[in-house]
Formats: C-alpha cells, structure tokens, sequence
C-alpha cells in the first residue's frame, strides 16, 4: 500500500464542487463522497484541514450585479460558507471523524472562533478541522483564506479539489486543445492568467512557498493518490535550482 508524503494538508474545496449534480445547494449524497476520501487520509494519520466557499448558496459577486452592497454581499457570503462547514462537519462525525468547525467570524452558538494554536491543536489530537467563513473580511476570496490558513497551520501542501484534471494553458471545457501542466511554477501561473486560484493567494503562496496541488477530486482514490505523491493533476510550485 502507498504511504503519504504528506503530515499535514489543506483541503481547498469550492462551494460549487458540493453541488454535485444539483442546479444550485447541497448535495448531500456528493458530501459523503468527498468525506469517505477524506476519511482515507485520516484513517492513515494523515493531519487535514478544510477551507470551503460558498458559491452553491450565495456569491457576493452576483449579488453586487444586482444592486447590493458589496460589503453586505460578501458578508451573507461569508455565512453561506458556514453551512457548507457544518454539512461537512456532521458528514465526517456520522462517520465516526471527530470533527471541529472554525469561524473567521463570531457565531459562538454554532462553531469555535478560529484560533491559531487551538487549530493545530485539535490536527494534533486527529480531528480534523473545518475552516468557515474565510478570513472574516469582506473583498477576500475563500481561495485567499485556504493560503492563509495553510500558512497558520503550516500545513505542507494545499490540496485544491476541483472537477477538472489540473491546471491546463486554456479552459479545458471551451478548449479541446488544452494542454494540462504536470508541473507549474507560481509566476508561469501569473504570466499566463490562469485561474487556477485567485491573484492574492498565488503571490500568498509564492511569498510562503506553500505548494499547490491541483486535481480532480470527483475521481474516487484521487485524494489519497495526491497525498501519497502519484504523478496526477498539476502541481504549483516555485522551480527548483539543483
């Protein structure tokens, strides 16, 4: 059996990606997918954190086209971020998976206040740990959140689960032609705009270098395959000089 490069991981999912098949919400039957991947990792000590968007319930963006205040806007999408942690969260306990849920903002009712040391904490003690909210601040993305929080964790690789193979030259589903990187470095992702995540958390990444793994989460075993250092999706990484 493989064994895992890695100690500790993020997790970046999207909110779209829990949507599954549906038009817009959550999937419920896709969340126990993606927990039974995560629960491979955890079963083989594998330390893993989560930060997950927001877009199947609300994007602020949308909602600034509309007429809204962005700040209002980001915020509501700030919130629908937590939901998405909390059908995570309880996901992972039905299946035994001790699981905390961190806010970047104040919902005490509901989830713990995201802090630093209690966060490495509990990756310590095996649970694994839902970062909601994103940073707490509007006008951030949840992709800049997971460079963050990777940094505070010091989490060794992000994980970006998305539907696509990897990170290619062109959008592969306008494109035939695309070609998809093996391998990338931070810059080459910059030069060529490719969204890959957004601007502030590349150069995030690139200042901290924070390896990036881009692959398709929807692929069952393809997490673990990643986590144990398989040749698959696209790794962003700034260029070795041997």
């Amino acid at each position: 059996m493989s064994q895992p490069i890695y100690n500790r991981v993020l997790l970046k999912l999207s909110g779209d990606i829990l949507k599954g098949k549906n038009v817009n919400g959550i999937d419920f039957d896709f969340v126990g997918y993606i927990v039974r991947e995560i629960m491979q990792l955890h079963s083989n000590d594998v330390e893993v954190a989560i930060v997950v968007g927001g877009g199947n319930l609300f994007r602020g963006s949308e909602a600034e086209k509309a007429g809204y205040d962005r700040i209002i806007a980001d915020n509501m999408g700030m919130l629908s971020t937590v939901i998405n942690a909390l059908a995570i969260h309880n996901s992972l306990e039905n299946h035994g998976v001790t699981t905390r849920v961190m806010s970047a903002i104040g919902i005490q009712e509901l989830v713990e206040p995201f802090i630093r040391r209690r966060a490495i904490r509990h990756l310590e003690k095996g649970r694994v740990v839902v970062f909601a909210a994103g940073t707490g601040n509007p006008l951030f993305t949840t992709d800049t959140a997971a460079s963050l929080r990777a940094s505070q964790i010091s989490a060794e690789v992000i994980l970006k689960g998305t539907k696509v193979n990897g990170v290619y030259d062109v959008d592969p589903v306008t494109n035939p032609n695309a070609v998809m990187f093996d391998r990338i470095d931070y810059m080459g992702v910059i030069k060529r705009g490719i969204k890959v995540m957004d601007l502030t958390s590349i150069t995030f990444c690139q200042d901290y270098k924070i390896p990036i793994h881009v692959f398709n989460i929807t692929t069952k075993g393809n997490l673990w395959r990643v986590v144990c250092g398989d040749k698959i999706g696209t790794l962003v990484k700034e260029v070795d000089h041997d």
